[in-house]
């Protein structure tokens, strides 16, 4: 059995330094969500208009929401495009990449030309920016949540990485709140240049991550790594190139890839309906718009805590023990919870979106940062959990509203099938979960080496 070096526990890090990476790691992780989260109100709101005037207004709302699902799509491509190099050249300069990307394609969104302007070009840039967009996004989380998970402590790795994803309903609020706000202009206004503003921001908001992104280090386990790696090559005669990551995953950890995806696919699926489908739901049961997106808010401000107080609880319990119980109690509450939206009394509805993203969503999403990276040895880490989580988004939160939508539409209004969908998923990512080992008490550059140095039949290899 390898091991890369002797800083499985970085506890000797400096605390200012992990208190920056962490604040790195949520900053950068709500301004990439902020941009990405954005497109999806600015596609329901305006580029139906502004973007695909020549069509009939629903074709319109329907094909600007068909450059939405091309964000979801990219991302996996951006997690194996940012992985390999993460996980060959380092953490941190992607991480720097992949912001830089991200401002570029928001701030050159809301600088489009609208098709009675330059015709069918505009929403050809507009579905290249937003590809762009999901490349970006694809790669940021994993490089974000591997640089907290390999700066803790192993007591605190499902607390740390868990910042990461505080960014995700972070960004969406802080979209929601500066959309809603200009929306609030005269709609004339609003459709010639007003929706403009939230995506010009993104300037201002990347020039602030960056700047605290550029002042980190890059990950102890990672750089320990990196060095054993160059001189057991310097040592050896003959020694073999290194290996591409994406290679390493693919030959060594197919299973957790598909463990990964299919684990993490019920927490991504309550994410994506409560905040796309739900929405329209409760809508049609008679409730307003503006109050359901004010109870939505509420929950995605009170989601942002639970979140590492699920992921706390998993560095105390296990990941499994928790993750497991969300899923559980996810495919028990699927059909309840539906059924409260559909009433439309804003009473309900609010009891649902509090019961919905703060506690169930969040007892499966906040420990999965360090379930999906504690997977994976530490030279293909970036790309493994990056592939894997991207995966299980894409299944959930990119497919989970469309099938949704079709599904209401064959019960005639009614959710249940909705709800039969909810339950069935959250079962498969149970049992996806429950076939992992408990990783929690694992040494990131010990306990889960790389799979080529185990040998065959041996117990560490069967964890591995």
């Amino acid at each position: 059995m390898t091991k890369h070096s002797s800083v499985s526990q970085p506890a000797s890090h400096d605390p200012r330094q992990m208190r920056r990476v962490l604040f790195s790691s949520y900053l950068g992780s709500v301004v990439e969500f902020y941009d990405f989260l954005l497109y999806g109100i600015a596609a329901s709101l305006v580029f139906g208009q502004v973007f695909f005037a020549n069509l009939d207004p629903m074709v319109g709302t329907i094909a600007s929401f068909g450059t939405l699902a091309a964000g979801y799509i990219a991302r996996p491509l951006g997690g194996v495009i940012f992985g390999h190099f993460g996980d060959r050249v380092g953490r941190k300069s992607m991480l720097v990449i992949t912001m830089t990307l991200m401002g570029v394609a928001s701030t050159l969104i809301g600088l489009i030309p609208t098709y009675n302007q330059i015709g069918v070009a505009a929403p050809i840039i507009l579905v290249f920016l937003r590809v762009i967009q999901g490349i970006a996004v694809g790669g940021e989380w994993g490089g974000a949540a591997l640089m907290s998970l390999e700066h803790s402590t192993k007591r605190r790795r499902g607390f740390s990485a868990s910042v990461t994803n505080m960014g995700g309903p972070s960004g969406a609020l802080l979209a929601t709140l500066i959309m809603t706000a200009c929306s609030t202009m005269p709609e004339e206004s609003f459709l010639a240049w007003g929706w403009r503003i939230p995506f010009l921001l993104s300037a201002v908001l990347v020039g602030l991550g960056m700047f605290i992104r550029l002042r980190i280090q890059e990950s102890p386990v990672f750089a320990a790594a990196q060095a054993a790696a160059a001189a057991e090559r310097k040592s050896a005669t003959g020694a073999k190139k290194p290996s591409v990551p994406l290679f390493e995953v693919l030959r060594h950890y197919p299973k957790n890839v598909l463990l990964a995806a299919f684990g993490g696919a019920g927490a991504f699926v309550i994410q994506g309906l409560l905040a796309t489908f739900a929405i329209t739901l409760a809508v049609g049961g008679g409730a307003d718009r503006t109050s359901v997106l004010m109870v939505h808010g509420i929950g995605s401000f009170l989601h942002i805590f639970t979140i590492p107080f699920f992921a706390a609880l998993s560095d105390r319990v296990g990941r499994r023990p928790v993750m497991i119980s969300g899923a559980l109690a996810a495919a028990l509450m699927a059909y309840p919870l539906f059924q409260m939206l559909a009433t439309g009394d804003m009473g309900w509805v609010l009891a649902a979106f509090l019961i919905g993203n703060p506690l169930i969503q969040a007892s499966m999403y906040g420990p999965l940062a360090a379930f999906i990276s504690e997977m994976f040895g530490t030279t293909s880490r970036y790309t493994g959990a990056s592939l894997g989580y991207q995966l299980a988004s894409t299944l959930g939160a990119g497919l989970a509203p469309l099938l949704a939508a079709t599904l209401l539409t064959v019960g005639n209004g009614n959710p249940v099938w909705v709800s039969v969908m909810v339950t069935v998923i959250c079962v498969i990512s149970a049992l996806a979960i429950f076939l992992t080992k408990e990783s929690h008490k694992l040494d990131l550059d010990g306990d889960r080496p790389e799979p080529a140095a185990l040998p065959a039949g041996s117990e560490a290899a069967n964890a591995a």
